[in-house]
């Protein structure tokens, strides 16, 4: 039988799965991290407690599938930024997330000297703290030495992949893939290498970059000590664009949205890069053979997070899967809206000062109101997105969706009302950690090419609109005052 080990890491928990060659799951194995929060706004994870928690699912997920590991895939969060020393191995400062927005002010000094446009033309990304750049800049500014020491050879960045790879390769490979290399805002995704331009911009060294590989390749062999055993690491890839591959979203204009803790729409464009006109992101879907495939991208920065807000720091809810029963005994949102900016809007907005309201409360409303409201609000969020898109040309007649929130039917059942179109959820539910152990596959020649892949997919279940567009653009025009009222408080 054939086993491959995807390696799943996550903004909130890190997951090893292996699956078959049809995409079955032979064993899976998951184990959440802490979320740091030292200040307003900023969002950090300790690299070594993601780290511990790689290796121990690792282990677990191969222990129940018999140890024999044919390939490794690695997808993981992107943007999110690890320093670390060559020498020692060891992080200079924790993680910081994708979510983090303490470089605002240095990105609204970037735009005010004119920096904005270069930087879009060449990355296809706006000029947001989101990107691993500012994030690099600030380490490199605010952490005692690590300049100087950079500027000697002694400091290799990376986001999750890398830090990963050199980890498991015990220091041999500094690399990343052409994917999460795009979401760094140092990346020409036209010529495919690292901008000495953008470098200069930002004022980083270019010695402490990885080098940059397709999709599909050879990273190197894990150390016997991981798994018993030496393991060719065939494939790394962002989680979304491994998502877009899950879904054998293949041909140009094949959409997914992917609902884990942010909201992902990726729409594939091909050989061609889309420049949005509507604040959406160009970025690479995934380069295979030296071919680069783009995608047309919005980002949500909540969405199953505002779940989890509801369970932690709100205490409504004891489980996720409370939600669905709850928001289906409602019979509509009493005018409650919730908008999750807990660290700013992301596409098609980009207020990274915005914070998370809840508006339309009466003495009536209680914690149901509320949690459906949040429920809710990932819907309208994919509107906003989906919207965006069309605006730019995308047509699109239906969305295929992943990520744990899929798996709530009152939510799907909602997001087609208000998309008004089709959703389709695929009988592989893992499909991020699928797209990465499929790339893998393809390395270790078990997929010939992104056909068989494709006859990996299947639909389990659909979802059509059964509400009136009077009734949902009655919904999207109180969306809309509540995001205009969020984005009044947030002006400064």
């Amino acid at each position: 039988m054939i086993r491959l080990l995807a390696i799943d890491q996550g903004t909130t928990s890190s997951r090893a799965i292996v699956f078959n060659e049809k995409g079955g799951i032979i064993s899976i194995a998951q184990q959440e991290f802490e979320q740091i929060f030292p200040k307003n706004g900023w969002v950090e994870h300790n690299p070594e407690e993601i780290w511990s928690s790689v290796l121990k699912t690792c282990r677990e997920a191969a222990r129940k599938a018999g140890y024999k590991i044919n390939r490794i895939g690695i997808t993981n969060q992107r943007e999110t930024t690890i320093l670390w020393n060559r020498k020692t191995g060891k992080p200079v400062y924790n993680a910081i997330v994708w979510q983090d927005r303490r470089t605002a002010d240095l990105c609204a000094q970037l735009k005010k000297k004119g920096y904005e446009k270069v930087i879009k033309s060449k990355t296809g990304l706006l000029l947001d703290p989101y990107f691993s750049a500012t994030k690099i800049a600030w380490i490199l500014d605010n952490v005692k030495g690590v300049r100087k020491a950079a500027e000697k050879g002694d400091i290799a960045f990376g986001t999750i992949d890398s830090f990963l790879l050199w980890r498991l390769t015990d220091g041999k490979v500094h690399a990343t893939d052409a994917t999460n290399a795009s979401r760094t805002m140092l990346f020409d995704i036209q010529k495919n290498k690292w901008d000495s331009k953008l470098l200069k911009i930002f004022n980083i060294p270019e010695n402490i970059l990885p080098e940059v590989r397709d999709c599909v390749a050879d990273f190197g062999k894990t150390t016997k000590e991981i798994l018993g055993q030496e393991i060719t690491i065939g494939a790394m890839i962002g989680d979304q664009q491994s998502a877009t591959v899950g879904q054998a979203c293949f041909s140009p204009g094949m959409v997914k949205s992917t609902y884990g803790t942010g909201c992902f729409v990726m729409v594939n464009t091909g050989t061609k890069i889309i420049k949005s006109k509507n604040r959406l992101l160009s970025t690479i879907a995934y380069r295979i053979k030296g071919r680069t495939t783009y995608g047309l991208e919005g980002s949500v920065f909540i969405s199953g997070a505002v779940v989890k807000w509801l369970r932690d720091k709100m205490h409504l809810i004891n489980n996720s899967s409370e939600t669905e029963k709850i928001a289906r005994e409602q019979k509509e949102n009493n005018g409650v809206y919730l908008v999750p900016a807990f660290t700013g809007l992301g596409a098609p907005y980009w207020q990274p000062e915005a914070r998370g309201a809840i508006l339309g409360l009466t003495r009536d409303t209680g914690p149901e109101e509320i949690i459906r409201a949040a429920l809710e609000s990932v819907c309208y969020q994919t509107y906003d997105l989906l919207m965006a898109m069309a605006k730019d040309g995308v047509k699109f007649k239906k969305l295929r969706v992943d990520g744990g929130m899929v798996n709530n039917n009152w939510l799907m059942q909602f997001l087609s009302d208000v998309l008004q179109i089709s959703i389709e959820r695929p009988t592989i539910h893992e499909t991020t950690a699928f797209g990465a152990a499929a790339l893998a596959g393809v390395q270790a020649g078990i997929f010939k090419s992104l056909k068989d892949i494709d006859k990996c997919w299947s639909k389990e279940s659909s979802y059509s609109s059964k509400m009136t567009i009077k009734d949902r653009d009655l919904l999207i025009k109180y969306w809309k005052k509540a995001i205009k009222s969020v984005l009044c408080f947030s002006e400064k």
